[in-house]
């Protein structure tokens, strides 16, 4: 078996279209934590099951582990900016961010597409992430034109 060059696996990978989310829930101070994620998949539809991953060496490892709850927010067109703050792991996201409060006081974006309100199902640990599963507790759905990730770069789905 020959081994895999990770330069070439990212860039074939990257020939994937994705959606683009938001995560956020709180750290063990009860401040309000999000990042962005395009690793967001369905699971199963009963019971309502959603997936999601986080590599290991992100600086909201531990707050995601520890939770047992988090929110799933999936981004329209025009939040390319909200996508590209939640990926810094520099700043506090939600000085600037307005917000909401769900289910186990989770912070929730007020614009999204769609938010899916999650409690922790399980976790995996694979290679240099970890998946992060969640069963659904609540969900608001907003159709709109979704975010789009390709090729390195945001897009927007046309007409």
């Amino acid at each position: 078996m020959n081994e895999i060059d990770s330069r070439e696996f990212r860039d074939a990978l990257s020939s994937y279209p994705t959606g683009v989310a938001v995560i956020t829930t709180r750290d063990r101070h009860g401040e309000p934590v999000g990042i962005t994620v395009n690793s967001f998949a369905s699971v199963s539809l009963d019971p309502p099951l959603i997936l999601w991953s986080i590599d290991n060496d992100s600086g909201f490892y531990d707050v995601f582990m520890q939770t047992n709850h988090f929110a799933v927010h999936i981004l329209r067109s025009d939040q390319r900016q909200l996508s590209h703050d939640f990926s810094s792991e520099n700043a506090n996201h939600f000085d600037d961010v307005g917000h909401d409060t769900g289910i186990a006081n989770l912070p929730l974006l007020k614009t999204y597409s769609a938010v899916f309100q999650c409690e922790v199902s399980n976790r995996h640990s694979e290679g240099d992430h970890v998946i992060l599963l969640g069963r659904v507790l609540e969900l608001q759905n907003r159709p709109a034109k979704p975010l789009v990730f390709f090729a390195g770069h945001y897009h927007k789905i046309a007409d």
